[in-house]
Formats: structure tokens, sequence, C-alpha cells
């Protein structure tokens, strides 16, 4: 897929958490190119002195009509809280669409699993509005420490059936993901997830447990997002290869996880 640097305009900023910024942004003067669910955006930050490689983003929802492109962003250090400060107007420098995505629906009505922790939980949004789109019927399985760690819950509520857990039983079920009844209740076709890696080790035991196909989202380490840095390399069935490029999504059977 090709790829682009462009300069997209902030058409709105919020923030659904103190710990996260949501962008909207638009190219006032072309459609935003094609892009795929599970693929990412490398910012580069202006004016953060520590920050010297783009940061690595998730892609969170494309809306086509408005021609807007949005970014959830965990603001964990000196870089993404400098991007926190941006203001509606402001510009971004990105290079993208990156990676491989999430895989298309299989057949028609199959039922997908969507399972996603903390700022995991970003590439889910687009990837269930496409599958849903597609025919397909995604059902999403959000955790987080309490209620107010949940993020965008009435978008994701706007596309399909949303399962919640909190390790605090704030709302949803008490537990983790891998903790709740629904995965007891109801068979799934496939399951794709993405979040903190032990989360994801979890997932992907069930998975394995119940003989359901099952991709993950890494979050390695990516500083170029094209393979040259070689600082997200993740050891696979098929050798050492670049989580960035061969990724970020994987299938748990190609990985070398003990499961």
């Amino acid at each position: 897929m090709k790829k682009y640097i462009r300069n997209l305009t902030i058409s709105e900023v919020s923030f659904p958490h103190e710990r996260y910024v949501l962008f909207k942004l638009t190219d006032p003067v072309a459609p935003l190119p094609p892009m795929l669910p599970g693929q990412f955006v490398e910012i580069r930050v202006e004016g953060s002195p520590t920050t010297f490689l783009r940061r690595p983003i998730s892609i969170n929802y494309i809306d086509r009509e408005a021609n807007l492109l949005w970014l959830l962003i965990a603001m964990v250090g000196d870089g993404t809280r400098t991007l926190g400060t941006l203001k509606p107007g402001d510009q971004l420098n990105l290079l993208f669409p990156l990676g491989n995505g999430f895989s298309p629906m299989q057949r028609a009505g199959e039922n997908v699993l969507l399972v996603g922790g903390g700022v995991g939980v970003a590439p889910l949004l687009e990837y269930g509005k496409v599958l849903k789109e597609q025919g397909a019927n995604p059902i999403f399985l959000l955790g987080a420490r309490t209620a107010g760690d949940l993020l965008l819950l009435d978008h994701f509520q706007s596309i399909s059936t949303v399962y919640l857990t909190t390790e605090d039983g704030s709302m949803g079920e008490q537990g983790f993901v891998t903790q709740h009844s629904i995965l007891r209740a109801q068979h799934f076709d496939r399951i794709s997830c993405c979040g903190p890696k032990p989360m994801m080790m979890s997932v992907a035991r069930y998975a394995r447990l119940t003989s359901t196909p099952c991709e993950v989202s890494l979050e390695n380490m990516m500083a170029c997002g094209l393979g040259a840095c070689l600082c997200c390399v993740e050891k696979t069935v098929k050798g050492n290869v670049c989580a960035c490029t061969e990724g970020p999504v994987f299938n748990i059977d190609d990985l070398t996880w003990n499961l």
C-alpha cells in the first residue's frame, strides 16, 4: 500500500480521559488516502527538545464522509504530552499508512470477538466499523481498571454489542477480560486483540484452548515504521521480523509466545 507524508490539520481536540487526547485530523485540500484497520501512523513531534523520533499511533477511526482521521493518543512521555498541548488549527506531520492490519471478513455473518484494553482499544473501533459494513458481526470485549478508564465507550456501542470488565467492578463484570462470562456463553469464529502484552497472551491462551483463530496487534517500540531501525523486531516461527512492516497484527500461530 502506498505511503504518504502529509501535514494534516487538527479539526477537533478532546480529552476522553485525563491521560488521553483524541485528535480529529483532516486534509483541507485532498481526500485521505486508503487505510486499513490495524494500520498506524508515525507522527513528527515539534516543540519537544527531548523527542527526536516520530511517535507510532494506531489509526482509531476514519470518517470518509467528513474526511477525518481520528487518533487516540496516550500521553505517557515528553513527546506525547507535547502532542496533547496542540489546538484546533495546528498541523501534524504524518507518515502513513504503515504496517499490515487486521484480517478482513472471512464469511458473512461470522462472529468476531474484538478484545481491547487501555489504549489498545483504539484500532478496534475502525475494525469493528469495517467488519459491520462488510456483513460480519463484531462483538467488543473491553477491559479497564475502573469505569473511568473505559475509552470512547459510546462510539463502540454505536457500532455493535459491547461487553465490559473492570478490575474494581465499577462497570461491567469484575475481573479481567479473559474472565468475562461471554467467553463461556458464546461461540466466536475469530478473535482479534490489542492491548497490554499480558492481556493479549491471556486472550491467546483462551483462543488456543478453544481452537479459535486469533490475531493480536503488537505494541512493540516502533521508531521509524519502515523496518530500518530494527527496534521493533519480534521473534516468530519464521525468524526475527520487524513488527512495523510484517505486523503490527500477527496470527498467534506465527508468534513464539509460550501459551
